[in-house]
């Protein structure tokens, strides 16, 4: 006897739940995350930059109110970093030189990001700018920079301070100057990405349907080489802040009416032992600063690199 009731079919097997789509600032801000260092480093650097930039408005004494009857007071109510010896408020000359600092940090960042990403650019795409290109950079990476900023400073100071005023032009003079002395590595990491990018297909098919260079630079080579630019942009504003604060220790940089941290520093030089916390504020924010955009830089790196933001 045959069985006649038909047979049950097996289930059809379990269709897996696609992951949800990611863009890619949703993977890399996930893979910042993970860095502990660079979040913090993110936080701490905001709230540095919002006490500069607003700390003034709530803060409202005078940085550059002279009272010499209250010259070298130690830390108060009143004056929560003390005085300096003309009687000046430190914490008020603290949030002042932050702007000027980090706006030379920025500025000077950018300047020499473009520069060198333009150099890189052209050095890795047009093989028959590579050699002189590549050569002018050999020649800038061998240069003493310290000794060049200071003759450059020391010579066309002056005449700046003359067509532009004492602030604007010694903020272009230093902007320039640390700018130009800058841009070797962002050249020279853009020029390997740019070498390897260009053999890509999509490249090689936008040249292949008569895509002019300027357009396969501008749609194809540039964003693709991103990356290491934004983690040489993180790195280049912790070396300007740094190197400005070198000359305004030295007394090279901008002039005691305008304070940055490293001006407080070169003022706070010959005070060490009766006020120490003039030297070590600044010294302080300075650390603090530059800590945190190395942390940001690493964080970055991370976060930006494929194999990590794949697992």
């Amino acid at each position: 006897m045959t069985d006649t009731q038909p047979r049950a079919e097996p289930p059809p097997p379990a269709v897996e739940e696609l992951a949800p789509h990611r863009s890619l600032r949703q993977d890399v801000w996930r893979q910042f995350k993970r860095h502990k260092g660079g979040v913090v480093g993110l936080f701490v650097l905001v709230v540095i930059v919002v006490a500069t930039i607003f700390g003034p408005y709530v803060w409202t004494i005078d940085p550059f109110l002279i009272e010499t009857a209250n010259g070298s007071a130690p830390p108060s109510l009143d004056h929560p970093l003390g005085t300096d010896n003309l009687g000046r408020d430190v914490l008020a000359r603290l949030l002042a030189g932050g702007r000027i600092s980090l706006s030379v940090g920025f500025a000077a960042m950018v300047f020499g990001l473009i520069l060198g990403t333009a150099i890189g650019v052209l050095a890795g795409y047009f093989r028959r700018l590579d050699g002189l290109l590549m050569r002018l950079t050999d020649l800038f990476l061998a240069l003493p920079i310290l000794p060049l900023l200071l003759v450059v400073i020391l010579v066309f100071r002056e005449s700046l301070k003359e067509r532009f005023g004492p602030e604007l032009g010694i903020f272009l003079l230093v902007v320039f100057i640390i700018g130009v002395t800058s841009w070797m590595q962002t050249a020279r990491v853009v020029r390997g990405e740019v070498l390897a990018i260009k053999q890509q297909e999509f490249v090689l098919a936008a040249r292949s349907i008569g895509s002019r260079n300027r357009n396969v630079v501008l749609r194809h080579i540039l964003p693709n080489v991103l990356s290491p630019v934004m983690v040489s942009a993180a790195l280049g504003v912790a070396t300007a802040i740094i190197t400005e604060s070198a000359l305004s220790f030295l007394g090279l940089g901008f002039p005691a009416a305008f304070p940055t941290w490293g001006r407080l520093l070169f003022d706070a030089n010959n005070y060490i032992q009766i006020s120490p916390v003039r030297v070590i504020a600044p010294g302080i924010m300075i650390s603090v600063t530059v800590m945190c955009v190395n942390f940001i830089g690493d964080a970055l790196r991370d976060a930006l690199d494929p194999k990590l933001r794949s697992r």
